[in-house]
């Protein structure tokens, strides 16, 4: 994203066996995907913490003979899960506020040390977080302003992570290692839901501690080998000539009666149109696709950060076979939700691109999953097998349309004929689609926590509702995908 080359990674200089000519272009490429998928994944590793030790927080839970839980004040009270629920609202609303200024702080500092700086920052939050376990602590502020801090610190990483996969990928943003590579937030929630769970007999400030050590060495690793750009390698050559490629494969493409005026009209106003500047805000909400897909990922994205933050707090909460599960059972059982979304972001991908039909996708995987929910509610608690079957089921309808929204969905948008070529007109309209689906993300989990003391059906009533509001969205881009789809027929 910067035009001046940027300090090398020092870990190769150590290594220079690491450097052209003795490594390809491939071989970094696909170095810089790995690292960059281990990064988001810890941070989402880190983030995970909260949601399992939700239910030794909470108001205790009573069994047919003897309490099962204490609590944690201020946490235990009668109103415990709203103040949980306050909880994930100061992180996801810090956290959502951030994305802003991260993007175009990334912009103009050196990617490499700016998403360490995010990685150090949220591990040292998380850690001190933890610590309020040891040293006693019972205050709400205390809390609240560490996940406030949390959430800036996190919101450095989406933006630096894409910045770099751009910068070595260019425009190839489909397909399925692109899929793959969006797997890092179930991956990541997988992690740290086992590593927090595995620790919780010892004392839930250990559920905070392991994860935040997890992401200060996996940062460690990223300022040590992360290599921003193709170009600090002397691959600049070759970058440009995929990018040519690229656009050359685009102009082909044109009518023949017009090839060569297109062409020199497409070279001029991609230039012009850079160094003229962002596109304004309203502009950019009028562009096709942005609103629908925006609100339809603030409703997604608002259910699958309810699950995110209160599934593990549910299931422990709910006997399966008329049993309550342990902390740790339950929090390590709540994977599987997330195992569920990585086979359901990598198979909307996969469907989207084989009927190309991004809209029609989504719809699908939003409709089928109300009745998804609504069976994992009903028949959830009758067994062990139809719990996990039902929430992998839930899982991959959920994460499906969120996954296909934040990849494939908006390189889409960039690619229609108003912005295309200016990259930040390109920065405003992701910045709308996320921003909206953060908010909506910092949004649920308050919801959840008012909303579960009524009992957790109305929860998964507003969970149902929520879906249902997100597909009305894009009634009127599947109408249009559905009509381009029948006239190609004829």
């Amino acid at each position: 994203m910067q035009s001046n080359t940027q300090a090398l990674a020092p870990g190769l200089n150590l290594f220079p066996t690491l450097k052209p000519p003795h490594k390809t272009l491939t071989f970094h490429r696909i170095s810089a995907l790995l690292i960059t998928f281990v990064a988001y994944a810890s941070f989402h590793a880190s983030r995970k913490p909260p949601s399992i030790v939700k239910s030794v927080l909470s108001p205790e839970i009573q069994s047919n003979s003897t309490p099962l839980d204490t609590g944690w004040a201020p946490f235990n009270g009668p109103h415990g899960t709203h103040r949980l629920g306050e909880l994930d609202l100061a992180f996801l609303s810090s956290y959502s506020i951030g994305m802003y200024f991260s993007g175009h702080a990334g912009d103009r500092l050196d990617l490499r040390l700016f998403l360490v700086i995010g990685m150090l920052g949220s591990g040292i939050l998380t850690i001190i977080f933890g610590l309020g376990d040891w040293l006693n602590v019972h205050k709400l502020g205390f809390f609240v302003g560490v996940q406030i801090v949390c959430g800036l610190f996190q919101s450095i990483g989406w933006p630096c992570v894409v910045a770099v996969v751009g910068n070595w990928f260019g425009k190839e943003k489909r397909g399925l290692i692109m899929g793959l590579w969006n797997s890092h937030t179930s991956v990541g929630n997988i992690v740290g839901s086992v590593v927090s769970s595995a620790v919780l007999e010892f004392g839930w400030g250990w559920s905070f501690v392991l994860p935040g050590i997890l992401i200060i060495i996996i940062g460690i690793f990223v300022f040590m080998f992360l290599v921003v750009n193709p170009e600090d390698l002397g691959f600049e050559l070759l970058g440009k000539e995929i990018e040519m490629n690229v656009e050359v494969e685009s102009n082909k493409s044109m009518e023949n009666s017009e090839k060569v005026e297109s062409e020199d009209a497409g070279l001029l106003p991609s230039e012009v149109t850079d160094s003229s500047g962002a596109i304004g805000f309203l502009e950019a909400w009028r562009l096709p696709g942005v609103a629908p897909f925006a609100f339809c990922l603030f409703f997604s994205k608002l259910v699958a950060y309810t699950f995110l933050y209160w599934l593990p707090f549910y299931i422990r909460h709910t006997a399966v076979a008329g049993v309550h599960l342990s902390h740790k059972t339950a929090g390590i059982l709540s994977t599987i939700f997330d195992v569920g979304g990585v086979l359901g972001g990598i198979l909307a991908g996969y469907i989207s691109d084989k009927i190309e039909a991004r809209a029609v996708t989504s719809i699908i995987f939003l409709l089928l999953s109300i009745p998804a929910l609504v069976l994992y509610r009903v028949y959830g608690s009758i067994s062990m097998y139809t719990n996990i079957g039902l929430m992998f089921l839930s899982g991959l309808l959920v994460n499906g349309p969120y996954s296909l929204i934040t990849t494939a969905v908006a390189a889409d948008l960039g690619t229609q004929s108003l912005i295309k070529g200016n990259s930040r007109a390109l920065a405003t309209v992701t910045a709308i689609i996320d921003g909206t689906g953060s908010v909506g993300a910092a949004i649920g989990p308050l919801l959840a926590g008012y909303i579960s003391t009524r009992g957790w059906n109305s929860v998964f009533f507003m969970l149902i509702l929520a879906i249902f509001l997100a597909g009305l969205f894009l009634i009127r881009i599947v109408k249009t995908e559905i009509k381009s789809k029948l006239n190609e027929g004829k």
